[in-house]
Parts: structure tokens; sequence; C-alpha cells
């Protein structure tokens, strides 16, 4: 199983593609799509949808693990802004018949450090240790992609095993 996990932007696009082997995830590919920050709206989430298909398309993933939208009060049009990058990112999905699972930031963050509101270098380390990745992975976004991912692994693992 392959397991294709997304941090949405529309800067940049964190992914991270993990491989269960033998029931233990392995690192397949991780990077980043970017979308050019200065062009319009349409262009940057056609970049986005067309670097995730390409993603789509090279690793063949079985599923696909996305950061649930989260909106803070404060800033109502990044969250509007953010909803773009994940339509296009869940058509990719779509189109390439693979089922989308969403994921609170909360939720991940808890799964890897037990603190729903680690910081984004704790989330480096963690993901960096529970891979045995010889280097941080980086940017934030790609760790972030990975938890991603690895949270979906731990998620589908526990029900498997019915807890």
């Amino acid at each position: 199983m392959k397991i294709l996990g997304i941090d949405p932007g529309l800067n940049t696009t964190g992914y991270g593609v993990l491989e269960i082997v033998q029931g233990q995830p392995r690192l397949v590919e991780a990077g980043i799509v970017r979308g050019k920050s200065r062009g319009s709206l349409v262009s940057r989430i056609q970049e986005i949808h067309d670097g995730v298909a390409d993603v789509i398309e090279a690793l063949r993933p079985d599923i696909m693990a996305l950061e649930k939208l989260y909106s803070h009060y404060d800033r109502p049009t990044t969250a509007i802004l953010m909803g773009h990058a994940r339509g296009v990112i869940c058509l990719a999905a779509a189109k390439a018949g693979i089922e989308v699972e969403d994921y609170a930031a909360t939720q991940v963050k808890k799964t890897l450090t037990n603190n729903g509101r680690a910081p984004k270098w704790q989330m480096q380390l963690a993901i960096q240790r529970e891979l045995n990745l010889a280097t941080l992975p980086e940017p934030a976004d790609v760790a972030d992609a990975l938890a991603i991912a690895f949270c979906h692994y731990c998620v589908s693992r526990r029900e498997m095993l019915g807890a």
C-alpha cells in the first residue's frame, strides 16, 4: 500500500509518499509542488492540480491523506484561498480514482508528538525519527505532508487491529 500525504498551500504544496512494507512505513519520495506566487489565482491552482496529478501518475499511490481545512476567524480569506488549493488537489485524486482521507492538523500533531499544538520544528524531528531519515525533512511543508501520510498509516493500522 502507498499513502500520498499532502500539505496543501497556494505557494508551496508539500507531498510525501509512504509505502507500507511488512507492516512498516518506508519513504518512497517527498517534495513540493510550487505555484507561481505572482500569477493569477486560476493559474496558481492549475499549477497545483497539474503538479499533484503528475505526482499521482508517477508514484501511483493507493490513497491520499490530506490536511483538513482550518479557518481562524481573524483570517477568513486565507481559508477561502486554501479551499481552492484543496479543491484542485481533491480533483486530481478523484480523476485518478484515489480515495481521500482528511485529517485535522491537531490530530496529525498529536499522533506524532502527543501534542496537538506541536511547533513545526518538533514535527520535523518526529517524522525524521519515525521514518529513520538521515536528515531533517525540509522544507516544513514536506515534513507536514509526510506527517499526514504517517497519521493515516497509524489510524488505518489501529482500525485493522480493532483498537
